[in-house]
């Protein structure tokens, strides 16, 4: 097949074939898928931004799907994603969906086959299984659970089986090294991955870490993770370089000390782990607690610290050289000792800081100082098309950051474009700007009092239907606490741990929910539970030990400003934004009470660049007009 050909029969899916399935016809999504499939037949490296509804996933199944048909030798495509519930719509609605279109008309021979390829500590191992289901035999046990475990006889993948629980996945897992015992031909997860590998399967469906697992392996001369590929897709793009972050990087936390005290007592070295057990704790006491929202702080040494790092050292060495241990832990200690030396030496070739997590909890990291470079000899040098697709690649209308972050500012293989949203902002949505009164600046009692009258005096004008976004935890604590007695709406707030509330304020219909962190991106609200979105500040990225590395390669903090803090703003601002409108009949008021948005002001222009064109007023009346002429009646009768 032709390109000409395939771009014709391209045409055909979205504008006659889909929409007889129930899909509309979007310019935009055509125009993405297009732009996909030229890259894909001339071998290009896509810079792909698709706006909020616009489709994308369908936009590169299609693409992929008819270069596939078009080539000679036709190759597995590789789909890597950020997130696990993508991974299933993709396997699950999308590409069963397409391919029983493309089917019934005739442009498929066959239908599309594709597998999740994810690592092994996602499968059950059947001989942990036997041994656990033994151990719990005669004990009382919560019964959903039993009949969990029990689930396992007939079905290998354990992300199958939410009802699990986290002790018992851990129990049942494949391990990482298998025993002698293992009964290697019987083995479900092995079955798995022969077939898995065995090259039937059009389309490989993996996540970003997995992918890069794959590339290094690759480049290190070992057994490829995923078959041979003929072309890339990462959707979720955005999410990569931080992947690639966690795998070229080292970390070391207490659960990992107790993983290999454990190892060491069970290969006849109790001595060694009793020393390991009481040096990492003697470190773990001089570790400072984390600012309120930090989820990272610099790394310094203490003579104190340093005293613990020291013995550490020695208890690895010794591990390592008088020690005959088998030759997975060998590698583990080799690696964890890398890491206490880089700290115990302050290490200027990484960077080198605590990682706390939901529980104030530090882990020790060292990462490094080229993650574009990397990516760069991991991925793009391969040779392969590739598309990057998200919603968050450009940045005030450009790419430049989402290149250098990536490493493909200097690829010559190289092109970008952009699809806006299909939605009609300037009908659907009416953005807030209010001026800061006099006196009012942020940090400190007077903001957080600002923010709680304003925040209020939006609610009554929207009745409740409201999330709020915060940049920190600790704003988003202050502003609930002011509002939170005699509030006129149920009021709930999200902290790190979501889900259960965010499942209770879809629930009620007309609450207002506080959020942070993770709520920015990937929460999805449509129909009127979202009708005002407010944005407490302007999301600019947290100080970190990442970050200030970043800023030593730049020869004034103004440039750095420009180049990395601006860009990374209006990221994630887009993703806040994309909170608000979900699908084409919904509408909605955005507020930024961020007095640096305001008109005349520092960012206003930044922000307008964001943000899709936009009625724009500084007037709460404004906002009340818009909520009675966009809303039913049922929507005022909670």
């Amino acid at each position: 097949m032709l390109p000409s050909q395939a771009h014709n029969r391209l045409e055909e899916i979205f504008r006659v074939l889909l929409p007889q399935n129930g899909l509309a016809v979007r310019e935009e999504q055509l125009f993405l898928s297009h732009s996909m499939l030229d890259a894909l037949f001339q071998n290009r490296i896509a810079l792909c931004d698709a706006g909020v509804g616009i489709g994308k996933t369908y936009a590169y199944l299609a693409a992929c799907i008819l270069w596939q048909n078009a080539s000679v030798n036709p190759q597995p495509i590789v789909i890597s994603t950020s997130s696990v519930a993508l991974q299933q719509a993709i396997i699950r609605e999308y590409l069963p969906f397409l391919s029983r279109v493309l089917l019934e008309n005739k442009m498929l021979r066959k239908s599309i086959r594709a597998t999740i390829r994810k690592g092994k500590e996602r499968f059950v191992c059947d001989q942990r299984l036997g041994i656990r289901l033994h151990a719990i035999r005669d004990k009382q046990k919560n019964a959903e659970q039993r009949k969990a475990l029990l689930s396992l006889r007939t079905t290998v993948d354990l992300d199958t089986v939410p009802e699990l629980s986290g002790f018992d996945r851990r129990q049942v897992c494949v391990p990482q090294a298998c025993p002698k015992s293992c009964p290697r031909k019987a083995c479900r997860y092995r079955q798995y991955l022969k077939k898995a590998r065995s090259g039937e399967f059009a389309v490989q469906i993996c996540n970003h870490n997995y992918l890069l697992a794959d590339a290094i392996h690759r480049l290190r001369g070992l057994p490829p993770l995923l078959h041979d590929f003929g072309g890339l897709v990462a959707d979720e793009a955005h999410k990569l370089p931080e992947a690639a972050r966690q795998m070229t990087g080292q970390s070391f936390s207490l659960e990992d000390a107790e993983e290999f005290c454990a190892a060491l007592s069970a290969e006849g070295y109790p001595y060694t782990a009793m020393q390991l057990k009481e040096s990492c704790g003697a470190l773990w006491d001089t570790l400072p607690p984390p600012d309120e929202d930090a989820e990272r702080t610099a790394f310094h040494l203490t003579p104190k610290r340093e005293s613990a790092l020291r013995q550490i050292c020695k208890v690895f060495s010794h591990a390592l050289h008088r020690c005959a241990v088998s030759h997975i832990l060998q590698h583990r200690l080799e690696e964890a000792g890398q890491l206490f030396r880089s700290l115990a030496n302050s290490d200027r070739k990484k960077i080198l800081y605590l990682d706390y997590d939901k529980d104030q909890i530090p882990t020790l990291c060292a990462a490094s100082r080229k993650i574009p470079d990397f990516l760069d000899r991991a991925l793009w040098e391969q040779k392969t098309p590739v598309l990057l697709t998200s919603g968050t690649l450009l940045a005030g209308g450009r790419f430049d950051r989402t290149e250098q972050v990536l490493g493909l500012s200097q690829n010559t293989r190289l092109q970008c474009f952009g699809a806006g949203s299909p939605f009609d902002y300037e009908k659907n949505c009416l953005l807030y700007l209010p001026e800061l009164p006099p006196g009012i600046r942020m940090g400190g009692n007077p903001e957080v009092q600002y923010l709680a009258g304003q925040i209020l005096r939006l609610v009554r004008a929207t009745f409740g239907h409201t999330l709020a976004l915060f940049p920190s935890y600790s704003l988003m604590g202050a502003v609930y606490h002011q509002l939170k007695d005699g509030f006129p709406f149920p009021l709930l707030a999200v902290w790190r741990n979501a889900q259960d509330v965010i499942r209770q304020f879809k629930e009620m219909g007309n609450a207002v929910l506080f959020a942070a962190g993770a709520c920015w991106e990937g929460v999805d609200f449509p129909g009127d539970m979202v009708s005002s979105l407010i944005l407490a500040r302007l999301p600019f990225p947290v100080p970190d030990p990442l970050s200030e590395a970043e800023k030593e390669q730049y020869p004034s903090l103004q440039e750095y400003i420009q180049a990395v803090v601006v860009p990374e703003m209006q990221k994630k601002l887009r993703q806040g934004f994309g909170r608000a409108i979900r699908t084409e009949t919904d509408t909605c008021v955005v507020s930024i009470l961020d007095y640096r948005a305001a008109p005349g002001q520092r960012y206003h222009k930044a922000v307008l660049e964001t943000l899709p064109n936009l009625r724009l007023t500084g007037k709460i009346e404004d906002v009340e007009d818009f909520i009675r002429a966009k809303k039913g009646p049922d929507y005022f009768m909670h």
